[in-house]
Order: structure tokens, then C-alpha cells, then sequence
């Protein structure tokens, strides 16, 4: 049986070098088909231009050359990871602007009660606890005591209640013992 001669050369030995290098170019040609495809599914979004794509690539090697040209820049799931990089330093700022002082834009932590530059009033404190409140919560998340006017006239009404504290001066003054001095010690150290 004789070899069907390529490109007119009759020589067993080059005539099997010139199938070997065109099954190769052909290899090569549905290889770039098939990248082609691959490479656009992961960069473009749109499935008819993923199908251009491939369709243009099956020109030998040109369509695949346009492509490398036309091609986006970024990977789809870099682009997504851009965004949400994005979305996030979006919401950091918007963190850091609700933890400035809205009288002033001094730097506040969430537990001040009041602005240490400008002294304003940021959050009421809690009736009960003492801990700063947003003013939109009903009860206190630390301590469950109700927040609003009843927790307010209650909490007023408990502050009537106490004896009025000045600084400085104890509510009583202690009696000096009686005992001898050295009874004194003993009870100390008891």
C-alpha cells in the first residue's frame, strides 16, 4: 500500500516528518480552539460573546491572536473580588464617619458618652447600669432594665429616693472607737 504523497513528496521517511509536523499544526489549532473558550468562559460574562469568541478562534491561529488582543484584562472572579474589596473599605469608612462626634468629627469609641473634645452629649446612660444606650433600643441589652420615658421618670424617681452624695464628704461620719488601744489592733487584724 502507498502513502498518499503530501505536498507532492513521494519519500517514505519525510513524507511520515510532514504528518508528524501537520498533525501537530493541528493539535495545535484545536488546542488554541479549546483555550480559547476556556480562557473567554472565565474572563467574559456573556455567554453569546463566549460563543464569538470561540467562533473566532476557529480561524487558524488569527482568531485566536484577535482574541489575545480584545480580550478583558481581569478575570471574572477578580473583578467580583475587586468589588467586594470595594464594598468593604466603602463600609469601613462608613464605620469610621458613625465613630466621629457629629458636633465636631472628633474620634469617638461606641462606649462614650460624652465627646472629649467638644463635651456634648453622644448617649444617655442607662438608669440602671450606667452603660451608654443607642437611642432607637427599648431595653438595655446589659443589664434588661426598660429604656424610654417610663425607665426615665422609674430611674428618677429611684435617684429621688437616694440621699444626695457630695463629693468629697462621706453620708456618715464614722465614730471613733472606744476601745482601748490595743483591742484596736486585735480587731484589725480579725
Amino acid at each position: 500500500m502507498r502513502i498518499v504523497a503530501i505536498f507532492g513528496i513521494d519519500s517514505g521517511p519525510l513524507s511520515t516528518v510532514i504528518a508528524l509536523l501537520l498533525l501537530f499544526v493541528v493539535a495545535v489549532y484545536f488546542a488554541l480552539v479549546f483555550w480559547t473558550y476556556q480562557d473567554a468562559k472565565r474572563r467574559i460574562a456573556d455567554p453569546l460573546l463566549v460563543a464569538c469568541a470561540t467562533v473566532a478562534s476557529m480561524f487558524p491561529f488569527v482568531g485566536t491572536i484577535v482574541y489575545l488582543i480584545l480580550r478583558p484584562p481581569e478575570f471574572l472572579e477578580d473583578a467580583r473580588e475587586r468589588e467586594l474589596e470595594i464594598a468593604a473599605a466603602e463600609a469601613r469608612l462608613v464605620q469610621l464617619h458613625d465613630s466621629a462626634c457629629p458636633h465636631c468629627a472628633f474620634p469617638v469609641e461606641k462606649s462614650f458618652l460624652r465627646c472629649p473634645s467638644c463635651l456634648k452629649r453622644l448617649k444617655e446612660p442607662c438608669v440602671n447600669c450606667r452603660k451608654p444606650l443607642d437611642p432607637r433600643w427599648k431595653i438595655c441589652p446589659y443589664c434588661e432594665a426598660e429604656v424610654g420615658q417610663a425607665a426615665l421618670s422609674a430611674g428618677a424617681a429611684a435617684l429621688r429616693q437616694r440621699p444626695l452624695r457630695l463629693p468629697g464628704r462621706s453620708a456618715r461620719r464614722r465614730r471613733p472607737s472606744r476601745l482601748p488601744l490595743g483591742h484596736r489592733a486585735r480587731q484589725a487584724t480579725a
